[in-house]
């Protein structure tokens, strides 16, 4: 069975996160939701069918028989097991959103061309957890870490702890060449999952839910409060509470982040913080792409959305509910605006374009520095968000 994950309406209300990336790559828990899926249903292979832009890395692959899948949808029991079971022909529909659809590649050409669905249709009643919105990634990563952990460590051994740290609870696993030393983890508090090749430097406090991923790093005396997720190559210091970092990201220094998601190729400066709570202890708004307007999002604790390859400097203060683009550069002194539109230099007393070419220089000499190369394809992904999000630095002009 071929696996395909599609965006329709909700890539935009998941902006700027997905600007670089179909939903389905978002990470929450331990995985990406692609990831998650895959480990769950019988698929041969994996592709995507989004953005026009963003088919060059993520292209659609159609097969025979082939399993679609709505790239914001969060599997558990009870649905995998209604998709596994699905027959071709058919599509799970929840309140009129198409869940999946098990079916033939022209059926499946017409579907996502014509994002409708005329075959038929089986309704589920029970409850869906759905990414609709960019906070729904630290809101539902609780939950998320806990299936993710059941799911790669049920009948696995870890791998010993060494001697000099304390345990606290016996809900840690450690996969093979992760490192820890002289620090705290508290797995009372849920669970603590440290990847291959992974480090914890001395002095760090956790309470869990933790994810470290593949060669991650927390700096020495990081205090984590869970459910946080740092994902691959991130290197992550000072207090964080509830953040998810998606990959190759830093923020190596101390201050504060809470409630947060951080794109990939991000660096947030040293001292630099985030306020996650109102002064009032009001509803936090947020930027949304789709109404182009802030709306409520029913959670009093919200801190900072940062896309991918945006940077801030030292001592950079965040205003509560905060929505910054692809390759902004932030820095200077004040709290931020709420909304930093895509590819603007500058703070809160004036916001500048930031030049392609420049973000170009910058983003190349970060990847280079994980071993990553910033080719033609990144380029022009890169290129394309940046021609997309043009209207909103016209309003600085």
């Amino acid at each position: 069975m071929n696996l395909v994950f599609f965006d329709f309406h909700s890539w935009q209300d998941l902006l700027p996160l997905t600007y670089t990336r179909p939903g389905s790559e978002l990470r929450c828990g331990i995985l990406t939701i692609s990831e998650k899926w895959k480990k769950r249903v019988s698929a041969t292979s994996v592709s995507h069918s989004t953005e026009d832009y963003l088919n060059q890395k993520f292209p659609l692959n159609l097969a025979f028989d082939n399993l679609l899948i709505a790239g914001n949808v969060l599997p558990d029991p009870e649905l995998v097991l209604a998709v596994n079971n699905l027959n071709s022909g058919y599509a799970l529909v929840k309140d009129n959103f198409i869940l999946a659809i098990r079916c033939s590649e022209e059926q499946a050409l017409a579907f996502l061309y014509d994002k409708k669905w005329s075959g038929k249709q089986i309704k589920v009643t029970s409850e869906i957890d759905l990414i609709k919105r960019p906070y729904d990634v630290f809101r539902l990563n609780g939950q998320e870490i806990l299936s993710d952990f059941k799911l790669l460590t049920e009948g696995r051994q870890s791998t010993a702890v060494s001697s000099g740290n304390r345990i606290i609870g016996d809900n840690v696993f450690i996969e093979e060449g992760a490192s820890i030393s002289a620090s705290i983890l508290n797995s009372e508090t849920g669970p603590i999952y440290i990847d291959k090749n992974a480090a914890i430097m001395e002095g760090c406090i956790i309470r869990g839910p933790l994810v470290l991923n593949n060669n991650a790093v927390l700096k020495m005396g990081a205090k984590i409060y869970g459910p946080t997720t740092v994902g691959p190559y991130c290197k992550v210091g000072g207090e964080v509470n509830n953040a998810v970092f998606l990959g190759y990201s830093n923020k190596g220094h101390d201050g504060f982040l809470g409630n947060s998601v951080i794109g990939e190729w991000c660096n947030i400066g040293a001292d630099t913080n985030t306020s996650n709570l109102k002064n009032n202890y009001a509803e936090v708004k947020l930027w949304n792409y789709s109404s182009n307007r802030f709306e409520p999002t029913g959670l009093q604790f919200c801190g900072l959305i940062m896309g991918d390859h945006s940077k801030c400097g030292i001592n950079t203060m965040f205003n509560t509910g905060t929505v910054a683009g692809v390759s902004a550069n932030i820095f200077g002194s004040g709290f931020m605006k709420n909304f930093i539109p895509s590819f603007t230099w500058g703070g809160s007393q004036n916001l500048t374009e930031f030049r392609l070419d420049r973000a170009f220089e910058v983003a190349e000499r970060m990847m280079e520095r994980r071993n990553v190369p910033f080719d033609d394809q990144e380029k022009e992904i890169l290129k394309s968000v940046y021609e997309l999000s043009d209207s909103y630095r016209m309003r600085l002009k």
